[in-house]
């Protein structure tokens, strides 16, 4: 059991979110043993993954890096990024390879890097379908080889074992595809024979950054000092802090039980955690205890193109509209579609200050907003179609027909909607859905889900030797 305490810096709660340096710089000061970050999330939506491309901008995870590279040579300290380039598939983790090389030769860096892909290839998945291993998650359909055959980029969620193994390996920088959001946190620690449960606890916590402090920020650093029997978190920016809270709030963030966190290989068990507040906006954890589940499972996740999109934004100030927006929106829909322009695509509205945010799930609210209506509303119209040419019509024409529609009550002879841009239609491209989002058990979690691409790259003054 480690008898000294371990130092961890997380930068900001995604790649690219940026943080203050001023916050960087005092996290500095501490001699942090790692500096790691989580580098992206499901949480934008499947057409980052599916198309693989980044939703952070490349300028900003281009700084973040350089602050984090730099000071990781200085320090003589790993650097570990996980699900690179947002979505963690081989497009992503190039995306970033290519900008740390970039930094590298600007700023004459040498270091040892791991390269870590966790795209799975779809015969892999196809066998353990086949064996009838492939588990659905809650609200997921089960799997089928079509919806399989159709995705564009696989990848697995990958433990922190890979990242482990590539620091024992000697790597001063490791880049790795999707990742657990703890892993990238827990890694160190794990290597050096820290409590389980405490380096996977404080990772979920930490990969957010300072969202977990008060007032939250996704665009400043948090710091944890960990030991054998508990980590304490802390803001390096004196205008935050964390409360016992925060800490518990943030434990509980984007999970359905509050007591048991389930994680590839594992359940995070909370029962007998427990938060205290040290003072100077510390808190210290102690009690997460890691339950290891056999087989060892991983999350899938695969995103398949659909269709196109086009869309519409408008505006609605006539109180007698917004008295029968519903009646009005269903027969617009039904004068669109008699004109055969909706055979092959769908029309969606979106209906900002009433349910926009939450459509159909906005039920108490809705009774609200009959009794006491908006005196404007937001609309955005959405047409999906097989081509962008087919969704592009669909939109036209059913904002052409809302502008002008002359529903009961209706008093003016000029448009129905105010455009806040122009043109009012925007073509956004391909839409993508999640087709994978499973559990599937692995042997091997260590080398899973193969060597095909993992390198360990020696770079020497930003030149690879």
């Amino acid at each position: 059991m480690p008898n000294q305490e371990l130092r961890i810096l997380s930068p900001t709660a995604i790649l690219g979110y940026g943080f203050p340096e001023e916050s960087f710089q005092r996290a500095l000061d501490r001699k942090p043993h790692v500096i790691a970050v989580d580098a992206g999330s499901s949480d934008p939506g499947p057409y980052y993954l599916g198309s693989g491309k980044a939703f952070t901008n490349r300028a900003f995870v281009k700084r973040d890096l350089r602050y984090m590279l730099t000071a990781g040579r200085k320090l003589n300290v790993p650097v570990i990024v996980g699900t690179a380039g947002g979505s963690g598939a081989a497009p992503h983790l190039q995306w970033c390879y290519d900008i740390i090389m970039e930094i590298a030769r600007e700023e004459d860096l040498s270091f040892k890097m791991a390269v870590i892909p966790a795209d799975v290839s779809k015969e892999t998945v196809r066998q353990a379908l086949c064996k009838g291993t492939v588990e659905s998650l809650p609200f997921v359909p089960p799997l089928t080889e079509e919806a399989l055959d159709a995705t564009t980029n696989l990848v697995a969620q990958l433990g922190p074992e890979p990242l482990v193994q590539a620091l024992r390996d000697g790597a001063d920088v490791v880049l790795a595809g999707r990742c657990y959001d703890p892993a990238n946190f827990a890694a160190l620690p794990l290597l050096l024979g820290y409590d389980e449960g405490l380096a996977i606890h404080m990772g979920k916590i930490l990969e957010c950054g300072a969202i977990a402090a008060t007032p939250g920020s996704g665009a400043d650093c948090a710091f944890a000092t960990l030991t054998d029997h508990s980590f304490i978190l802390e803001a390096p920016n004196p205008k935050r802090q964390f409360t016992v809270a925060s800490a518990a709030a943030h434990t509980l963030y984007e999970k359905s039980n509050p007591y048991e966190l389930p994680g590839p290989g594992g359940i995070l068990d909370l029962q007998d955690c427990s938060f205290s507040d040290l003072g100077e906006g510390k808190v210290e954890v102690r009690g997460s205890r890691h339950i290891p589940t056999e087989p060892y499972k991983v999350k899938l996740e695969g995103a398949r193109p659909v269709g196109y999109r086009s869309i519409s934004i408008a505006g609605v100030r006539d109180p007698i509209m917004i008295a029968s927006i519903d009646t009005i929106l269903k027969q617009v829909s039904a004068q669109v579609q008699s004109m055969g322009t909706s055979s092959r695509g769908q029309v969606y509205f979106h209906v900002y200050g009433r349910d926009g945010v939450m459509g159909q799930g906005e039920i108490g609210l809705k009774k609200q907003w009959q009794n006491n209506k908006p005196y404007e509303l937001g609309i955005v119209i959405e047409s999906v179609a097989p081509t962008q040419e087919e969704a592009e019509t669909l939109t036209s024409v059913t904002r052409s027909t809302l502008l002008h529609y002359g529903y009961e009550g209706r008093i003016a002879t000029a448009g129905n909607l105010a455009f806040p841009f122009s043109p009012s239609d925007i073509s956004m491209g391909t839409v993508y859905e999640f087709s994978v989002y499973h559990l599937m058990p692995i042997s091997d979690p260590v080398n899973f889900p193969g060597p095909e691409g993992r390198r360990m790259l020696t770079v020497h003054k930003g030149r690879i030797q």
